[in-house]
């Protein structure tokens, strides 16, 4: 072999093994915009917050109807398994009636259901060991999220 041809055979040869070590990103479930969040207001009702948000993943009857919006990012880099890299559940709490009382917008931070927007942990909910298990439960891969 010629040293032009070794000159382009190497390092062509040395970025092979580095072509599969290349991260993809992939977002499964229901990605909330935050356009989407205002348009949902207190008062809404709840085919309202159904025609901008969709269908819930799931829902709760727990001291009246609630939904929730469940959306996670992960990372694969090559043949490792996949790493979360955001999770996210948007909750609208309706009253009796069927109208929005309130929203929450909920991370997975240091294993604690987080406020996104006010950093306050929510304390008096009984959502609480409901969203618990949404947030542990879609870590587990076999979900299928």
């Amino acid at each position: 072999m010629n040293f032009k041809a070794c000159a382009l055979f190497l390092p062509l040869m040395a970025t092979l093994p580095l072509g599969g070590c290349f991260t993809s990103t992939y977002t499964h479930g229901h990605v909330i915009t935050s356009n989407m969040m205002n348009q949902v207001q207190v008062g809404s009702s709840r085919e309202q917050v159904e025609l901008v948000l969709g269908t819930p993943s799931t829902t709760s009857s727990i001291d009246g109807d609630a939904y929730y919006y469940i959306s996670q990012k992960t990372a694969t880099t090559a043949f490792l398994a996949p790493d979360i890299v955001e999770q996210r559940v948007v909750a609208v709490y309706f009253d009796e009636d069927g109208y929005v009382r309130d929203m929450g917008n909920y991370s997975l931070e240091d294993g604690k259901i987080v406020d996104i927007v006010t950093r306050e942990t929510r304390t008096g909910g009984k959502d609480y060991g409901f969203l618990s298990q949404i947030l542990k439960g879609a870590a587990n891969p076999g979900l299928g999220l």
